[in-house]
């Protein structure tokens, strides 16, 4: 069963209910009595796992960008090497 979130007309008194997806929305704040409305608010959704566009099929630029930091990466790593001296 979800939670709903209402604030009241009246008084500005927020509060959350844990109602049954079937059961009618509620009406009156239980403060006041006065009438109260149904607050939506944007819900973050996460997709985990494979299958998914942003995992699989990363876009051409950001291709671009890994490779470049993985050869920078894989620079930094490396040992100093001492030069070889040319004979003049």
């Amino acid at each position: 069963m979800p939670y709903y979130e209402y604030q009241c007309n009246e008084c500005d008194h927020r509060f959350e209910a844990y109602r049954k997806v079937t059961d009618p929305p509620l009406t009156r704040c239980p403060k006041c009595r006065g009438r109260v409305r149904k607050i939506f608010r944007p819900v973050g959704i996460i997709f985990k796992g494979s299958g998914f566009h942003v995992t699989d099929y990363p876009s051409k630029g950001r291709k671009e960008r890994d490779k470049e930091e993985t050869a920078k990466t894989d620079a930094a790593k490396e040992p100093a090497r001492p030069g070889k001296e040319s004979k003049e």
